[in-house]
């Protein structure tokens, strides 16, 4: 596993990809990029997850949901849920984007991102917002993403590495710098 282009990225052949990161690592910006420029659909597992007054759906509809929407053959896929739909995803994904960003950064993000959403009330997923509790609770995005950052670098090494993905290119992006030149170097979307 790198953060080189490797395999299809290198002839912009992305059609199916999965983008992973903790909560506040930049997976739905590039991945609404990334859709916009491959001409494919962006679908957010968090979107597809979460119910009202962040009800989590049951893991059956939930796996049903996004095998429904990853029907098609090009999608930006952005969350993580590995646990609950790596096995319907990944090997069906033709470029793997792991978003390993330092966690300072992310906690930066994190706090300014839900900062904004409480003062605006913005509207998530099926008429969610984000409330004080949220970034400041027993369940706070902040101890969820320190959570999430230590478990995915112990585990995600292992768990996209040859030959658990086999045909499947995996990017490794540690900087926000980082992300910007991987998609700056892919090709234009061909008519």
């Amino acid at each position: 596993m790198n953060s080189d282009i490797a395999g299809d990225t290198r002839t912009g052949q992305l059609h199916r990809v999965v983008i992973l990161g903790t909560c506040g690592s930049g997976k739905s910006t590039l991945a609404k990029k990334l859709a916009a420029r491959a001409g494919s659909e962006h679908i957010e597992l968090d979107g597809l997850h979460h119910g009202p007054n962040w009800t989590a759906a049951p893991i059956e509809i939930f796996r049903e949901r996004v095998s429904t929407q990853t029907d098609g053959p090009a999608w930006v896929v952005d969350g993580n849920y590995i646990d609950l739909v790596s096995d319907l995803l990944w090997p069906r994904a033709d470029t793997i984007v792991w978003l390993d960003i330092p966690l300072p950064l992310i906690l930066l993000r994190i706090i300014r991102r839900s900062l904004g959403r409480i003062l605006r009330r913005t509207e998530l997923w099926s008429g969610n917002r984000e409330t004080w509790s949220n970034l400041l609770g027993k369940d706070s995005l902040v101890k969820w993403a320190v959570s999430s950052h230590r478990r995915h670098c112990a585990e995600l090494p292992l768990r996209l590495a040859p030959p658990r993905l086999t045909g499947v290119s995996v990017v490794r992006l540690r900087s926000s710098a980082e992300a910007d030149r991987w998609f700056a170097s892919l090709p234009p979307r061909q008519a």
